[in-house]
């Protein structure tokens, strides 16, 4: 009887510092990144809530959730997100389509797998009392547009009402600020509705002393429009994503992203938060602005989030190859939707709504200087 008494105790002893062990192991990987793939993001700008989606599916543990360990990598002025990943510096990077297509067409093998924005955020402003209250009444004006491949926008939507852009309107360099336009230098200025816009709502009217409204302003949507650009699309590596593994890796990438964004989606504020948290160059008010304002560019979508709309991406191109920013017209392989589907439909089993029809704006109240 002590034998047996004695075997049953080591046996029993030995089973309790295996499930120890095992405890142990379970709570040491997540939180020290044991078993999880390393994967590095490059953001096309500096730390704002355009990308507020992917702080918050770090921060909320999305990306852990699905094996996966992050690092965001903020741009800026002197970074090309697809020079990044070129040089595998990342795996994942943000731009606009007209940028990754131009790389394209100098054969680079970039590959959007998710269009996370659905419409353009880009927009012409002018202001009531200069009486421009139409496109068409463009014609004459100074007109202000970004350079750097930014421009094709506006070029395209002058085109379509009649006008030659380098004759019958006065293009004029614009800043990425709007300092120009409230001094009077340009009739018409360019502005993303996240950011330049309320830049203009953060000054005080001279006239009233009071903030600048949206009734102060006409804002021309260049989606409204009909030439509007796909904007912050996610893409990666030709050979990369060639890789059966990385195709899976690039699938919970997608689910934690997009998973990220359908909370920003139904949690403004928080989000706002997380985005101060990480970078609080830009102002609370401005940054609350922001995220509402990226929200409505993603939701609704009618596909699902990430999904490729091709309608859109046919106007893109198009656009691209009239104002030469590809020689060669743009092929159906710039772009996959088979891993966007793939995550849409990982979100779906767990009850989320990836199309967001229901979404309505918040209202959101500015400060001045956006503080």
């Amino acid at each position: 009887m002590r034998r047996r008494r004695k075997w049953y105790v080591a046996v029993a002893a030995t089973l309790v510092a295996a499930v120890a062990a095992i405890g142990g192991l379970a709570l040491a990987g997540p939180s020290q990144g044991q078993g999880l793939t390393k994967v590095t993001l490059q953001s096309k700008w500096v730390v704002q809530a355009q990308f507020a989606g992917y702080y918050v599916a770090k921060e909320k543990g999305y990306y852990r959730q699905v094996g996966l360990d992050v690092t965001i990598k903020p741009g800026g002025p002197d970074i090309i997100p697809e020079q990044v990943v070129l040089g595998r510096q990342a795996e994942f990077g943000i731009n606009w389509m007209p940028s990754t297509l131009a790389q394209r067409d100098t054969g680079n093998d970039l590959v959007n797998i998710a269009q996370v924005f659905a419409r353009s955020g880009t927009t012409q402003v002018t202001f009531k009392s200069s009486g421009i209250d139409t496109f068409r009444e463009m014609r004459g004006k100074k007109f202000g547009v970004w350079i750097f491949g930014n421009e094709f926008e506006q070029r395209a939507a002058l085109v379509k009402f009649g006008m030659n852009p380098d004759k019958d309107v006065k293009l004029v360099k614009q800043n990425f600020d709007m300092l120009a336009f409230l001094k009077g230098e340009l009739d018409a200025a360019s502005a993303m509705t996240y950011n330049e816009l309320a830049q203009v709502l953060e000054v005080k009217n001279p006239k009233t002393g009071k903030l600048y409204q949206l009734s102060d302003l006409n804002v021309f949507k260049y989606s409204d429009l009909g030439t509007g650009m796909l904007q912050d699309g996610i893409f990666v590596r030709g050979d990369w994503i060639k890789d059966p593994k990385n195709q899976d890796t690039a699938v919970r990438f997608l689910e934690a992203s997009f998973k990220g964004w359908i909370y920003c989606r139904n949690h403004l504020a928080e989000c706002t938060r997380i985005v101060l948290k990480n970078g609080p160059a830009l102002g609370a008010s401005h940054q609350r602005w922001q995220m509402n304002e990226v929200n409505a560019l993603i939701w609704p979508n009618k596909y699902g989030i990430g999904i490729m709309d091709p309608v859109e991406f046919k106007r893109t191109a198009t656009i691209a190859k009239t104002y030469k920013v590809i020689k060669k017209p743009a092929s159906r392989a710039a772009y996959r939707t088979d891993l966007a589907k793939k995550a849409v439909a990982n979100l779906q089993k767990q009850g989320l709504d990836v199309y967001g029809k229901g979404f309505k704006k918040s209202v959101v109240k500015l400060k001045e200087g956006g503080k």
